[in-house]
């Protein structure tokens, strides 16, 4: 039986957030869409639809981070999850 959460974000609602966080780092650090396209080797049309509409692959978002120098929490993401019970305990070690 599945239980939806209604706190719970949408797919796309969590990645128009990332795409926000990004949008508002390139920003601070005063990159324009065009230059962080350049930067990166992602297209300008994928930053702008990126930022608008959070849409992205993985592949270009970690070219991004690269290039923003934020890549390091890619690589952590995932890394501490918490266990959701016992029996993930015992999985682990299996």
């Amino acid at each position: 039986m599945n239980i939806y959460n209604f706190n719970q974000k949408s797919p796309g609602e969590i990645d128009k957030l990332i795409a926000e966080r990004i949008r508002r780092i390139r920003r601070r650090r005063k990159i324009s869409q065009k230059k962080l396209s350049e930067k990166s080797g992602v297209s300008l049309g994928s930053v702008k639809r990126f930022e608008q509409e959070g849409e992205i692959s993985l592949i270009s978002l970690t070219k991004i981070a690269m290039a923003l120098e934020i890549h390091g929490e890619l690589e952590n993401l995932f890394d501490e999850v918490p266990f959701l019970s016992i029996e993930e305990i015992i999985n682990e070690g299996n």
